[in-house]
């Protein structure tokens, strides 16, 4: 992804940046192909009074405010719109982190200063100090944003958010069984022995490992074979279920103390 250029402004304070996207796309690309041919599908842009070739810069956006009639935009009449706040990201209060909920969230950037470092780690320093987040709107591109500023290791991060009316009732009925006393304990209690530190680094995209290893196979002119797995069993009783759960975990929780005797002796 390009990078942003814009600025962040909070009171009369400043500060040009430059935004980078914080994920990338790390999937296994894959092209279209006709079956019976193994030749790549391709797609043309086309309508029905079009030329054979259409360039990029011949197409318009166009908003269809009838059925078959269009009022278009052009990037310039885009831009027209944009006041000058718009451009920048500006900072109109501060909440506490925990007081978005995280469904709210969006993409994240890295917010790298060009410009007025000084006021740049004064923001941060003081939005750590006391736990809060810069809440900002700007425009990216053709379309407003809500932004919430944050601070990850003592430099900015900047997180786009869904507006409320962007965001889905929850279609799920709440339930009105009531839950024994005995049950809940037990679920907390197998809560609490699956408890421990997130560490994002405790996992990997084990399925995009096998297609990988699936396609390196195929290249080699060998067949793909299904992975092993263990055979799960369902319980229907829910106490059960809940029990024999715990059990499991607890000797999960022996056999891993175990695994770590063993390599601490070895590395003696």
């Amino acid at each position: 992804m390009a990078k942003i250029k814009t600025a962040i402004q909070f009171g009369l304070v400043y500060i040009p940046v430059t935004l980078h996207s914080c994920t990338k796309n790390t999937d296994i690309g894959f092209n279209l192909l006709y079956k019976k041919t193994g030749q790549r599908i391709r797609y043309k842009k086309t309508c029905e009074n079009c030329p054979a070739k259409i360039s990029q810069d011949d197409i318009v956006k166009g908003y269809e405010y009838e059925r078959g009639k269009y009022v278009i935009l052009t990037s310039q009449e885009f831009e027209k719109l944009k006041t000058k706040k718009d451009e920048n990201i500006e900072i109109f209060q501060f909440s506490r982190l925990e007081e978005i909920d995280p469904i709210f969230y969006e993409d994240s950037y890295y917010v790298e200063p060009v410009g007025a470092k000084n006021a740049y780690f004064l923001l941060s320093k003081a939005l750590e100090s006391e736990k809060k987040v810069g809440i900002a709107k700007t425009v990216l591109g053709h379309t407003e944003s809500l932004i919430a500023l944050r601070v990850i290791e003592g430099l900015l991060v900047m997180s786009k958010l869904h507006f409320a009316d962007e965001v889905q009732e929850n279609p799920v009925e709440k339930s009105k069984s009531t839950v024994k006393k005995e049950e809940l304990e037990l679920a907390k209690k197998l809560i609490e022995n699956m408890t421990k530190k997130f560490d994002i680094n405790d996992y990997k995209n084990e399925y995009k490992e096998r297609v990988q290893k699936a396609i390196e196979n195929k290249i080699a002119g060998q067949e793909i074979q299904t992975p092993k797995s263990a055979k799960t069993k369902t319980i229907a009783n829910i106490m059960d279920a809940l029990r024999q759960s715990i059990k499991n975990e607890e000797n999960d929780d022996e056999n891993e103390y175990e695994n770590k005797i063993v390599k601490m002796k070895k590395r003696a």
